[in-house]
């Protein structure tokens, strides 16, 4: 449930605001167990996926880090590559 939720501090360029709304939507989804709100609750569920994405785009906005941005392309290769050896039959 959760594979949209992935580290978004320093790479470079900085995460969109389709990923930040994406982990927070996920992150919702996990912590309210339903990955659709009912009727009832969907005005509920939009707020605090409004008030996570927030909170992330504030903390990746004041988080600091000595260390080179990382390219998501060269982090995509390694997952593959992770996974790859983690499922070969």
């Amino acid at each position: 449930m959760c594979r949209n939720i992935r580290q978004l501090h320093n790479f470079e360029p900085a995460a969109t605001e389709e990923e930040v709304r994406a982990a927070a939507l996920q992150y919702v989804r996990k912590v309210a167990g339903a990955t659709r709100p009912s009727a009832r609750n969907q005005a509920a569920f939009d707020r605090a996926v409004e008030a996570v994405a927030a909170a992330t785009r504030e903390l990746l906005e004041e988080l600091v880090t000595t260390a080179p941005p990382r390219d998501r392309e060269v982090e995509a290769a390694r997952a593959r590559e992770r996974s790859a050896r983690r499922f070969a039959s």
